[in-house]
């Protein structure tokens, strides 16, 4: 019995140790990326291999990583407008949002996710692609991380950064190069929206040739983005430059 109780208790000592490992490993990741851009993405790289795996050419990978005081002050406002308006109110999750995707799944429309800024960044920065309550639960951790340790401006940097706007085109200024043969800085409202209309679905939805549905939708975040008010929504995360536009 009593070397039962010994062998148990080594083994939670080493459980316990790991766990602890663990966790700095990835604060320490995460504290670095608060600095450092990062070089590329678990996102990125599962493209890759996704490629390589179904024996087709890996797509190019096109991503610069940008200052967000190298940004039109419209991509923000767009983002926000387009993907989680209560951005600068919640911790990192938006229940009401989370709610609002279950019933509509619930009722067998459409699947849509309730993912904030800051998750999408937890996910496609940090995690693999996958639908497991495994994952899910890493992405919420990593949330958590990101909110305590980054900020609002740096998750909106990444972010802008990191999302994907086309067949491997990562980020806002790879993504305006492309597009519209810019630097992301010189981008206004309309482009700016256009942008962040593919941002369901980079792969299916072009910013280069815009379907009627990405036409529409381009012209509601438009719209959504004067209605919150212009860039004035964002101030609390736009850097410190020049008087909004």
């Amino acid at each position: 019995m009593a070397k039962k109780r010994f062998g148990l208790r080594v083994v939670w000592l080493l459980a316990i140790k790991l766990m602890l490992s663990l966790f700095l490993i990835s604060v320490v990741w995460v504290l670095l990326y608060r600095w450092v851009a990062p070089p590329a993405t678990l996102h990125m790289l599962q493209r890759r291999a996704e490629a390589a795996a179904a024996g087709k050419e890996e797509p190019e990978i096109k991503y610069k990583f940008v200052r967000l005081e190298d940004m039109s002050e419209q991509l923000p406002l767009a983002v926000v407008a387009s993907e989680d308006q209560r951005f600068l109110q919640h911790s990192g999750f938006d229940i009401d949002a989370i709610v609002d995707a279950f019933k509509r799944n619930r009722k067998g429309g459409n699947i849509r996710g309730g993912s904030t800024i800051s998750q999408q960044v937890a996910k496609n920065v940090f995690l693999w692609h996958g639908r497991s309550y495994f994952r899910k639960a890493v992405e919420a951790y990593f949330t958590l991380l990101i909110e305590v340790l980054w900020g609002k401006e740096r998750i909106i940097e990444v972010y802008l950064n990191i999302a994907e706007m086309g067949d491997g085109v990562f980020g806002v200024e790879a993504a305006s190069q492309r597009y519209f043969g810019k630097p992301a800085s010189e981008l206004g409202r309309q482009q700016s929206a256009l942008l962040a209309a593919v941002l369901p679905n980079p792969i299916k939805y072009s910013a280069a040739r815009p379907s009627g549905y990405v036409r529409t939708r381009r012209g509601r975040i438009a719209r959504a983005m004067r209605r919150l008010g212009g860039t004035t929504y964002i101030k609390e995360i736009l850097p410190e430059k020049d008087e909004e536009k």
